[in-house]
């Protein structure tokens, strides 16, 4: 459930979650623990494509693999430019390696992150699942 608090009206809700700056959306999973932190303005892609990205966060923890896949897949496809998209890809292989086992998926995703975001952190991360050969 959405909830909207201005700061001039409930100053202590920032203090209680460490809001440091504006806007900034907290998504909580359903035991009330924060699972994704957004801080400052995003672009309307940008900010759909991190919200989608927190809901695969919290499948993912929660182990609902075939979910998180799903929301992180989605980042992938419909928001490809955005900035979540390199770490939703990255995401999706860990989560996919986690509900199969497959290592091959890393070294996968790792040479598509090379390829398709190739100055993004996402794709330094994977470097060592790059295939040796």
């Amino acid at each position: 459930m959405p909830v909207e608090a201005h700061i001039k009206e409930h100053p202590a809700w920032f203090h209680r979650f460490e809001a440091v700056w504006t806007p900034t959306v907290l998504l909580f999973d359903s035991d009330g623990k924060e699972r994704s932190r957004l801080e400052g303005y995003l672009t309307n892609t940008d900010f759909m494509a991190a919200l989608t990205s927190g809901l695969g966060r919290i499948a993912f923890v929660h182990k609902k693999y075939a979910d998180a896949e799903r929301w992180y897949d989605d980042v992938v496809t419909r928001f490809g430019q955005s900035h979540s998209a390199p770490g939703a890809m990255y995401w999706r292989a860990v989560t996919r390696y986690s509900a199969t086992h497959d290592h091959t998926v890393l070294s996968k995703v790792a040479e598509e992150l090379r390829t398709t975001y190739p100055s993004s952190v996402w794709a330094s991360k994977a470097i060592p699942w790059l295939s040796k050969g």
